[in-house]
Order: structure tokens, then sequence, then C-alpha cells
């Protein structure tokens, strides 16, 4: 088994968090697994991305130029990377910010209002735990509750943000297991 992934967005949309929390929960499951970010110097608001293959095997790269899924955060990042999809693969597009439809039709395409369901688990700076959990609807790469751990892990020294992660993370599973 090996799964590579892209996930892009704009700075300050907690895109490099998404992917350590996929790495860090392969990790916990026993996995092999790299990840690796990209970024442009602005602090929010500028380019960022990163790429996280997971494996049972030893990871020889950590480079993905062809993705089994790409989680697109914002409409730029859906066009840069679009077609570096494999076919088969999956597009996990964030309809708050991209009213696009994906023109492919060799690829799953899943649509997750992230800002609206993040805003319905209580905080909108959930959106990125919003699209992690529809990524684990959708992939189950490892059990829910290993990265339940890893999110109540990441935020124990601010445990009143806890609960509002983890219902994302629920609300976001759900809407992509629809």
């Amino acid at each position: 088994m090996e799964e590579k992934i892209i996930i892009a967005g704009f700075g300050g949309q907690g895109v490099l968090s998404l992917g350590q929390f996929i790495a860090y929960s392969a990790i916990a499951d026993g996995k092999e697994v790299t990840w690796l970010p990209s970024y442009g110097p602005e602090m929010r608001g500028g380019t960022s991305n990163c790429s996280v293959v997971v494996s049972d095997k030893q990871v020889a790269s950590p480079i993905v130029a062809r993705p089994d899924c790409l989680i697109a955060m914002n409409k730029p990042s859906l066009y840069k990377f679009v077609n570096r999809v494999k076919p088969g693969g999956t597009i996990i597009v964030n309809s708050s910010l991209i009213p696009d439809k994906v023109e492919r039709d060799d690829v799953k395409v899943v649509y997750i209002d992230a800002q609206e369901i993040a805003m319905e688990a209580g905080n909108a700076r959930t959106a990125n735990i919003v699209v992690l959990g529809a990524y684990m609807g959708i992939s189950k790469l490892f059990p829910t509750e290993t990265v339940k751990k890893m999110i109540e892990g990441k935020f124990a020294s601010k445990p009143k943000v806890i609960p509002a992660n983890l219902k994302a993370f629920d609300l976001g599973y759900a809407a992509a297991s629809k």
C-alpha cells in the first residue's frame, strides 16, 4: 500500500498542519511516511502546499509528481495540481472557496463546503480539520481514533478548542461519506 497526497492552499489555511496530521497519524498507525512542505515567503495569503507519502514499505522519495489524492483548499491550487492526479485518484475540493467544477471524468471528485461545516462545528478556523475528516472518510487510510488522538495531542495546550476540532473532523468525515 502506498498513498501519495498533495495538499495545497493559501498560507494561513492550515495546509501544512493538515499534512502533518496525516503524517503523524500514519506514524502512530505503524506506517512509513514522508511530509514535505513548500511555501512562499509570505506568512499568510501566499501559496502553501505539502506532499505526504504513506506506505507499508520504506518511502523512496518525498517528491510527489502524480498524487493519488489532491486536497485543494483554494482555486489557484486546484488549477495548479488538478492535472497531476493519477487517473482513478481523488480530488477533494474546498467548495467554500472554489465554485468551479472539476472537468475530469477519470477521478473521483468530492466537494466539501469546509468553511460552512467549520462554522457548524463552532470555529471557523477548523476548516482544515473538516477536510482532514473528509479525507479520512474517503480514504479510510487508518482508524479515525488514531487521527482523533493526534488532534487532541496537537491542541493539548489549548483544551478549549479540542471539542470544536473533533466535531469538525466528525462533520467532515460524515460529509465525505455521503
